[in-house]
């Protein structure tokens, strides 16, 4: 390849595929996947550079009185009030030089950048890209070649290239052709990139290859959701790089609205641009990092009784964008959460209002509220306090009036407390 930031990795033929070269073909396809170099950390990095391998001569450090040059370095490098040195005067050895003692030796250089040597995982939501070639090993020249190149999955067939109205008019003997697409993985399972050319040969003969190269997309996040009320999403990293969030968004359904729970370190209007500034990128470290985010659902209806649950219902689903170590771009958009089934009761009663002090044997008023949950009318209600150990006599009696309840009806009850309980 010509850019030195790109890596091919070349995947195996289908098992049921023999190679061009059996099947009498002056043509074959070589396909390539183009993907980014990886940071492989240098120990050598590690070390800590010392001011003298630059600054001094090599016969300072071999003079009978290397003291004189360690010297010199000790008032020009670290003045009086910078502290005291870290070394002993005179110690030209490698033995403190693994230790950062200071911010700026952990400018060391870098490590190499590798190209993969394997062909690799995809996951779904990244974008596939492949370098194909397609080369003409024969004596003879090729001509008239129209090339196509689709993506197979198990519910679509995707064209990716397809030369038929401008066909490549020859490709000599030792010759190629090489073209790049691309493919935003939206499935995952089995994915089969077919190649195929038709093409006159040197005898005038139409001849047709097919090449089948597979590959399997894999998910790269798991979405695991808790309670109803409150949306606890657990995003696990499946892959083998870190991932740096750029984007999670929930997107409730039409009949919830949701809110993130976060910490805010800065929650002052006034602060707003130094939390936009502040704010810590999310990394979600490579093969098993966790990130969890809190999100509050409420009804988006504000008439009670409107919303039942009925079975499971669709709380709504996520968008996530990342990127990995060196920028390469990801999505995935979750399919719809449902939250689980809860059963809902014909009649609701709570308590609005308690006077925060009764006195025994003095009346008191308790404000409750009555809430048909129901599509239909019923009633009339009674409403009676359950002692709280069986057996016990009662030691607060109510004198209420009992009504007809079709929507919500509040109500004030007259209550007697007898005794201490």
């Amino acid at each position: 390849m010509s850019s030195p930031y790109t890596g091919t990795q070349q995947p195996s033929p289908a098992p049921h595929q023999l190679p061009a070269a059996q099947q009498n073909h002056s043509l074959a396809f070589r396909v390539m996947r183009l993907s980014r170099p990886s940071l492989r950390p240098d120990p050598a990095a590690l070390l800590r550079f010392d001011p003298r391998d630059v600054f001094l001569p090599e016969d300072a450090l071999t003079s009978p009185d290397p003291s004189a040059a360690a010297d010199f370095l000790q008032g020009l490098l670290h003045p009086p009030d910078s502290g005291a040195a870290t070394t002993v005067p005179g110690d030209f050895t490698f033995r403190d030089r693994f230790l950062l003692h200071d911010t700026a030796d952990a400018l060391a250089p870098p490590g190499l950048l590798v190209l993969p040597q394997a062909f690799g995982a995809i996951y779904l939501g990244e974008t596939f890209c492949s370098y194909i070639s397609i080369n003409n090993s024969s004596g003879l020249e090729a001509r008239e070649v129209i090339i196509k190149a689709e993506i197979q999955t198990e519910r679509q067939r995707i064209l990716l290239l397809d030369t038929s109205k401008s066909p490549v008019e020859s490709i000599r003997s030792g010759g190629r052709y090489d073209f790049i697409v691309e493919h935003d993985v939206k499935e995952l399972g089995a994915h089969t990139l077919v190649c195929t050319a038709l093409y006159n040969d040197g005898d005038a003969e139409r001849k047709y290859l097919p090449q089948f190269f597979k590959f399997t997309v894999s998910n790269p996040l798991s979405v695991r959701t808790k309670d109803t009320t409150y949306l606890e999403a657990c995003i696990e990293n499946h892959t083998k790089s870190n991932l740096y969030m750029d984007q999670v968004d929930f997107e409730p359904a039409q009949q919830w609205s949701a809110t993130i729970l976060e910490a805010d370190e800065y929650p002052s209007v006034v602060k707003s641009t130094i939390r936009d500034l502040c704010k810590q990128p999310i990394l979600i470290r490579a093969a098993g990092g966790i990130y969890n985010y809190l999100y509050q659902l409420r009804p988006s209806s504000d008439e009670p009784g409107q919303i039942k649950t009925e079975g499971s219902s669709i709380l709504g689903k996520f968008q996530i964008t990342w990127r990995t170590n060196l920028g390469e771009p990801g999505r995935l958009q979750t399919q719809n959460i449902h939250s689980t089934p809860t059963p809902s009761k014909d009649v609701d009663l709570r308590a609005v209002k308690i006077p925060p002090v009764i006195f025994l044997e003095r009346p008191f008023m308790v404000n409750l509220c009555l809430t048909n949950q129901t599509e239909k009318t019923v009633g009339p209600f009674e409403v009676f306090l359950a002692p709280s150990v069986s057996g016990e006599q009662k030691t607060v009696l109510v004198n209420g009036l009992q009504k007809l309840v079709s929507c919500c009806t509040c109500m004030f009850l007259n209550l007697y407390d007898d005794r201490l309980t």
